[in-house]
């Protein structure tokens, strides 16, 4: 009867991280898909300003060229007014010209103007989880990575070893963390547990480290919930010991591996389309 009830937990605990992976690799996916399409836009604006840059030197050229004109023009008009006016249909064309290279230059700043919004936000963000969170502990980490804002904080702040028992210390940062997450509410939260390569071999209902690893963060989510956090902007998820920072060979190494990650990004849906739309407006106009 023991054997069955024991099973029967284990069961019921490997189907939630089987949830829990699923749905964290649904939404990786979709910031890759994301990502993809930042690639492909970073690619193209390269292009333009690449396009730009050869166009501004032509301008330069034709400018040069419409002054010379102007001075000829002048000089032309003296002796034939039929000169005067070839000369004055050609100052026309050079001024279309001029004009098709500023509608050009228009298209490279509203795509520019999308990613700097992005880029905007990210830095509004770092600056607020600094100011709130503090950057005077080695154990918390405030960056960006991908174009994401994660926050980094070390297993020794968080847990004593092998559990997944908050810290009283924890609670204290997790606080300041849902503050900002809270004053956040288009924004999405995904904690991520991580482990060293060391086996689980405590024994009681955990199996192993990618237990160990989801479970530290389904208790970060629970406490950031019972701090004010809005429940649906939180995900969970395990990575066990397979994204270590550093090689597993040292006790110090194995120290800085043991994190949990709490990656602050904006959802999903509406970053994509705000990008989409940008690029579709950009490939009509092109056309036009």
């Amino acid at each position: 009867m023991k054997r069955f009830l024991i099973a029967g937990i284990a069961g019921t605990l490997l189907l939630t991280s089987c949830v829990s992976k699923k749905e964290y690799a649904a939404l990786e996916a979709r910031q890759q898909e994301t990502q993809d399409l930042l690639n492909s836009a970073t690619v193209k604006l390269n292009a333009c300003l690449e396009e730009k840059a050869s166009a501004t030197t032509r301008v330069m050229s034709l400018e040069e060229r419409l002054a010379e004109l102007k001075k000829d023009k002048n000089s032309l008009i003296e002796s034939s007014k039929d000169l005067t006016v070839l000369t004055q249909q050609g100052a026309t064309n050079l001024e279309k010209s001029l004009e098709s290279l500023k509608e050009k230059d228009l298209k490279i700043n509203r795509l520019q103007d999308a990613l700097t919004k992005k880029d905007s936000v990210t830095l509004a963000l770092v600056t607020s989880l600094k100011k709130e969170v503090g950057l005077n502990d080695e154990d918390i980490e405030i960056n960006v990575e991908k174009g994401v804002v994660f926050i980094s904080l070390s297993d020794k702040m968080l847990f004593k070893s092998g559990s997944y028992n908050i810290t009283p210390r924890a609670t204290e940062i997790l606080g300041k963390v849902s503050k900002v997450i809270n004053s956040k509410p288009n924004f999405e939260a995904l904690v991520e547990g991580h482990t060293d390569n060391v086996p689980y071999n405590s024994g009681g209902i955990l199996l192993d480290n990618w237990d160990l690893s989801a479970k530290r963060s389904t208790a970060i989510v629970r406490e950031l919930v019972k701090l004010g956090a809005n429940p649906s902007q939180l995900i969970a998820a395990g990575r066990s010991e397979f994204v270590p920072l550093v090689d597993n060979s040292t006790a110090e190494n194995r120290s800085i591996n043991r994190r949990t990650k709490i990656y602050v990004l904006p959802k999903i849906d509406q970053f994509y389309t705000m990008i989409e739309e940008e690029m579709k407006n950009l490939e009509t106009e092109e056309k036009e």
